[in-house]
């Protein structure tokens, strides 16, 4: 009689084609999920910096009916002049603020910097322009370069000037917020391991302090969007304030012009809002 051979149950677990295969880190420029929202970026950059509108003056080719109080077919009549004036504005305050992004981060490295007379000239600029509103500013940049013969700046480039020079005092206090929120122990550590300054900063400490600083330079930004139409009565920016204070001298009409720049500044600032909620949730640094 044959005896019976006891064979081992085969152990349970994950088949191979069930396992997980060892993915390597791959750098941004390798991920497609980054590279296309960087390509949009410098296209959208590209596109800013290469086209300038000259808009010619505003002026109506329709006749309102005097009888409304709101004439839709004179409304729409008016938007693409809108339009030219929403593209100008919105170029002037994404080219300063770009400005007021790195301005800020090299005050902020000034005010923290332990050379004293860097750290209190620093503080001094920051605190000055805070404290001095933008209009005064402006006035005071239009006074300064249309004087001299040395610089000659347009209109739009004083207001990008301007733009960059007021914000970038408010992203600095929000960089050195975020400086100052990561943890002593990442400090200790970069020093423990003899880290070179530039390794240090833009290794360990600023990819844990721009998630944090994200949301104050989101309402910087919409709030440099709100306040740069004060370059149309100040330097004669033809941007959508400018345009609907001539239509309303032209044409007596005050009701279209201003609901229609009303709703060209939601058709740009809720949009950016949201691509900066966006920003927000893709970049999170992996602690």
């Amino acid at each position: 009689m044959s005896e019976a051979v006891a064979t081992s149950p085969t152990p349970s677990g994950p088949s191979t084609d069930q396992k997980l295969a060892y993915e390597p880190h791959r750098k941004w420029y390798r991920r497609p999920e980054i590279l296309g929202p960087v390509a949009i970026v410098i296209a959208v950059y590209a596109v800013l910096l290469g086209v300038e509108v000259q808009p010619g003056r505003y002026r109506s080719a329709f006749t309102a009916d005097g009888d409304l109080a709101l004439d839709w077919d004179y409304f729409f009549h008016l938007i693409p002049q809108m339009l030219t004036g929403a593209y100008v504005l919105a170029r002037a305050t994404v080219l300063g603020f770009t400005g007021a992004i790195v301005l800020g981060l090299l005050m902020a490295l000034g005010r923290r910097s332990q050379f004293k007379p860097l750290s209190w000239v620093s503080a001094f600029v920051i605190e000055f322009v805070r404290s001095t509103p933008l209009l005064v500013q402006l006035f005071f940049l239009q006074a300064l370069f249309r004087t001299t013969d040395v610089v000659n700046l347009s209109g739009v480039q004083i207001l990008v000037l301007g733009l960059a020079l007021h914000y970038g005092t408010y992203t600095s206090e929000g960089y050195r917020a975020g400086i100052n929120s990561v943890p002593d122990g990442q400090w200790e550590a970069s020093t423990a391991l003899n880290l070179d300054p530039i390794t240090k900063w833009t290794r360990i400490i600023i990819p844990q302090a721009v998630p944090n600083v994200l949301p104050a330079l989101g309402n910087n930004l919409i709030a440099s969007f709100k306040d740069a139409p004060m370059g149309g009565p100040v330097l004669a920016v033809p941007c959508m304030l400018f345009f609907a204070n001539t239509i309303r001298a032209e044409d007596f009409r005050s009701v279209e012009p201003m609901l229609l720049i009303g709703a060209g500044f939601l058709l740009i600032s809720i949009p950016a809002a949201w691509g900066l909620r966006r920003l927000e949730e893709r970049i999170e640094y992996e602690r």
